[in-house]
């Protein structure tokens, strides 16, 4: 019964068929010789968005299977895994729990508003509590043992082995770069795992963390780069940190949807095309280079926006 569930979300709730892929035009790439096309997961579904559903779909179908009572998992006051999740849960018939970083305000998100109507629990944790993993998950398997943990972003290897399915969606080795953006890694790490061997992975980081071998980002992703796979992180352009924002970037997100129709938000994916375009006018990539942009979807950030900070809200 439940996997039949799982199953419905599959066929009638995600459509993997509108992820088509969206080729850019302008000045910039013309004179560079550098073609690029985005892969639009954000369209497949206006909730369980992007690569969230990839993210997620072993761990639905395990917890399913383990014949658990739902799913527990992490996020912040705007995440996009937790509406993802919350909505995945309730059209397969599993409860969820969202463990919420930071002290529970007066009023709440309008994205943990909308993760209540779906039937998800919020709990709320200081922030010094939530970022000691050593600590909390053991206590909250002791305390829910029958609800499946998913890891913050589904950063995990059921995670990148879904997040590895994305390329099957296009013509993927025609392709010299695939790139995408980084909050926990999850979806570059799938990426590299699927790679061919003439292509290189890019990631731009959306965190302000320092560039070195051994950071958490590299540690995650490195076991999947295996044969000689290549991947770069670029960590310029995440405008202040996580969930920073500069008028630059908000300037740069309407233009693009100005110019493409393409929405992008200001955490993940505005700061992956401004990446991509900056390495583009600054000759990082050779003339006749082909690159794949996977837009993650999942525009929760967003909300959080004043009304008319962008042009297509």
């Amino acid at each position: 019964m439940k996997t039949m569930s799982v199953n419905k979300v599959i066929t009638q709730s995600v459509d993997l068929t509108k992820a088509v892929v969206q080729p850019l035009a302008g000045n910039l790439l013309h004179n560079k010789q550098v073609a690029i096309d985005v892969l639009r997961l954000d369209r497949i579904h206006p909730v369980i968005s992007g690569n969230k559903w990839f993210k997620l779909k072993y761990h639905l179908q395990e917890a399913l299977q383990q014949n658990k009572t739902g799913i527990l998992t992490f996020g912040g006051a705007w995440s996009n895994h937790l509406v993802a999740t919350a909505l995945a849960c309730q059209q397969a018939g599993l409860a969820s729990i969202g463990i919420i970083r930071g002290e529970q305000p007066l009023v709440l998100s309008a994205t943990l508003q909308e993760v209540q109507e779906y039937n998800m629990q919020l709990q709320f944790v200081p922030r010094n509590e939530y970022s000691d993993e050593a600590t909390i998950i053991p206590a909250l398997q002791e305390k829910y043992p029958d609800y499946y943990i998913v890891p913050q972003g589904g950063q995990s290897h059921l995670g990148v082995l879904g997040a590895a399915e994305i390329g099957q969606l296009t013509q993927i080795k025609s392709y010299s770069h695939v790139s995408c953006a980084i909050g926990t890694g999850t979806m570059l790490a799938g990426l590299v795992h699927a790679a061919l061997p003439h292509q290189q992975v890019i990631g731009i980081c959306s965190l302000k963390m320092p560039a070195t071998e051994n950071n958490s980002l590299n540690s995650f992703v490195k076991p999947y780069a295996a044969n000689g796979k290549q991947y770069t992180i670029f960590y310029d352009y995440h405008f202040g940190g996580y969930a920073r924002k500069t008028g630059e970037l908000i300037s740069f997100m309407n233009t693009i949807y100005q110019q493409h129709e393409m929405p992008t938000d200001f955490v993940y994916t505005g700061k992956l095309l401004f990446g991509i375009m900056h390495l583009v006018q600054n000759s990082y990539f050779e003339p006749g280079s082909r690159i794949l942009i996977v837009h993650s979807g999942g525009l929760q950030g967003n909300r959080s926006l004043p009304g008319g900070t962008l042009t297509f809200l």
